[in-house]
């Protein structure tokens, strides 16, 4: 039975006292197991966590993860108006006309136009944006700019279905209320019955 005379400690709970710097033939003793010399050895020397002796740390060698602003970077095809010139005067350039002939391809935000080189005649150039020098050379050469058009149908759909589920939604909230509300004015237009009371002579 146990007693409190009888309370020992776990076995491996409770250990010597290991005593650094008692002579050689402590086991710990003369350089209290620094080693010998060193940044290590000194007094108050330490390394900092994560270094590796100016080899690239682990932490800046991993991928990282997270909010990084080049996920909202917009990516703008470049033409210059050298590249222009290919087409006939009059002619309007627009993203397809562009796409059919090279000069631009991939997934872009938009066109923007430079102004490397010289336009020989007058364009109608279809761009989101449009270079001081771009510009002056084109209307120089007698062409025009306009904006690049956009299909907005596809973000107008998506509109109109998230307008129609919110009203789906509140419809579905209102209505038990408006049930409520029903049952409470019936109850008070409908007439109630007097009690009778009976008198004994």
């Amino acid at each position: 039975m146990m007693r409190l005379h009888n309370l020992r400690s776990r076995p491996g709970s409770r250990h010597r006292v290991k005593r650094l710097g008692c002579g050689e033939s402590s086991g710990h003793g003369k350089t209290s197991g620094k080693g010998h010399k060193g940044q290590k050895a000194r007094s108050g020397g330490s390394i900092r966590l994560g270094f590796e002796g100016g080899q690239m740390p682990l932490i800046r060698r991993l991928p990282k993860r997270g909010f990084n602003n080049a996920a909202f970077h917009k990516n703008y095809a470049i033409v210059n108006l050298a590249d222009l010139n290919e087409f006939k005067p009059g002619t309007v350039v627009s993203e397809q006309l562009l796409r059919e002939s090279k000069l631009v391809r991939g997934h872009f935000v938009g066109i923007k136009i430079l102004g490397d080189g010289e336009l020989k005649h007058g364009l109608t150039v279809e761009a989101d944006k449009v270079s001081a020098a771009a510009r002056e050379k084109i209307e120089k050469a007698g062409g025009t700019i306009t904006p690049r058009p956009r299909s907005d149908r596809r973000v107008q759909n998506e509109s109109a279905s998230v307008n129609d589920a919110d009203l789906t939604s509140k419809n579905a909230r209102e209505t038990p209320s408006a049930s409520k509300a029903s049952k409470a004015k019936a109850a008070k237009s409908k007439p109630r019955a007097k009690k009778k009371t009976s008198r004994e002579s």
